[in-house]
C-alpha cells in the first residue's frame, strides 16, 4: 500500500467516526483540499493538490522530544520579540497540536497560557473559542504557537478571535510553514521548518 493509501484509508476511517474534514486534516496534517481529495477524487485519474504531508509522531510520542522543540519555540519567540522590540504577557496554543509545546514554551518564558480552538469548519471571520481554565487574553500581547500551517485560515481566525476578545497578537510561530508566508493578517509568522513545493 502507498502512502497516499494509507491517507486515503485513514481519511476515511477518521470521516466514518464522524471527524469533520478540517479535523481530519489536523489529525493527517495534510491541507483541508487534500482531505477533499483523498474523500472525493478518483485516485487513478485525478492529480492530488500540491500538498506535503507532514508527520511528526517520533516527536510527539515523548514529553522529553516536545520539551525540545519547545525549546526551540522559545528560542525563536525570544528572537523574534526582542527584534521587533516588543513585550508580550501569554502563549496561545492553537488546539489540539499546538497546545503541548505552548504548555512547555509558557513554562520555559514564564508567560501566562491560553487554549484556542478552532471551529469546526473553516471560516475567516473567526468562530473559535477561548478554554475558559486557561488564561484571559482581553488587553494582553499574545504569541500564537501551533504546528502547522497549510492554507492560513486557522491562524487567520485565531488572530481575528483573539483581536476581537482584545488581544493584540504580536507574532505567529508553527512547527512547519507549508504556506511559504511571513506573516498573516499582518502579524509577522515564524516556522521552525518551511517547507516548499518545487515544480
Amino acid at each position: 500500500m502507498t502512502g497516499v493509501e494509507k491517507l486515503v484509508e485513514k481519511a476515511k476511517e477518521y470521516k466514518e467516526k464522524g471527524f469533520k474534514e478540517k479535523e481530519i486534516a489536523t489529525e493527517l496534517n495534510v491541507s483541508p483540499d487534500t482531505v477533499t481529495w483523498l474523500l472525493t477524487r478518483d485516485m487513478d485519474k485525478e492529480q492530488p493538490p500540491s500538498d506535503v504531508k507532514i508527520g511528526w509522531r517520533s516527536i510527539g510520542v515523548f514529553g522529553g522530544r516536545i520539551g525540545m522543540l519547545a525549546n526551540l519555540f522559545s528560542d525563536v519567540i525570544m528572537e523574534e520579540t526582542e527584534l521587533m522590540g516588543t513585550e508580550f504577557d501569554t502563549v496561545v496554543g492553537i488546539a489540539i497540536n499546538g497546545i503541548p509545546p505552548a504548555v512547555l514554551v509558557s513554562e520555559q518564558l514564564r508567560k501566562e497560557l491560553a487554549i484556542f480552538r478552532p471551529p469546526q469548519e473553516e471560516r475567516h471571520e473567526g468562530g473559535g473559542t477561548l478554554a475558559s481554565n486557561y488564561a484571559a487574553v482581553s488587553d494582553k500581547k499574545v504569541v500564537i504557537v501551533d504546528d502547522v500551517i497549510n492554507t492560513g485560515e486557522t491562524m487567520q481566525g485565531a488572530i481575528t478571535d483573539l483581536e476581537d476578545r482584545g488581544a493584540e497578537v504580536v507574532l505567529c510561530t508553527v512547527t512547519v510553514n507549508k504556506d511559504g508566508r511571513d506573516e498573516v493578517l499582518g502579524i509577522p509568522l515564524r516556522g521552525l521548518i518551511r517547507a516548499q513545493i518545487i515544480g
